[in-house]
């Protein structure tokens, strides 16, 4: 079944335009980027959509307790992680879903995600000092174990 998520949501309007476009999930990024919004406003935008819409807060090597005050404060219901984080992190965050990223530069980057237990997986594109980018067609052959 595909899923779709809409990721560095910063307002209202959007959000909504997104729901109703059918995105099962809308991401807010906590993380330094142009797209950081603030947890009030990330609080006020979840109040407003739908009940079973999953919200997601994108972090970047945050510590677990920061991460659950945020998604509590919020309302979120999933978390993103883009980070460093090693796989025993994942279990500080059993009353999340977590999508663990991964930066994919050649097949090599694939190794590791087997030693994840997150809910979801999410290949990222590599680009030095920054999130996202493009990556071989060829590592996309990961299949979980």
């Amino acid at each position: 079944m595909t899923k779709i998520k809409i990721c560095g949501v910063t307002n209202l309007n959007d959000a909504i335009i997104a729901v109703d476009y059918g995105a099962d999930a809308i991401g807010f990024v906590f993380a330094e980027s142009v797209r950081k919004v603030s947890r009030e406003k990330v609080k006020a935008i979840v109040r407003k959509l739908p009940p079973f819409v999953t919200f997601v807060g994108l972090f970047v090597n945050e510590t677990a307790k920061n991460i659950e005050n945020i998604c509590s404060y919020c309302g979120l219901n999933a978390v993103q992680l883009h980070g460093n984080e090693p796989p025993g992190f994942l279990d500080r965050l059993k009353h999340y879903k977590v999508i663990k990223a991964f930066r994919i530069k050649n097949e090599r980057d694939i190794d590791p995600i087997n030693r994840y237990k997150s809910d979801a997986v999410l290949l990222d594109g590599y680009a030095e000092n920054k999130m996202g980018g493009s990556f071989p067609c060829s590592c996309t052959a990961f299949r979980p174990q």
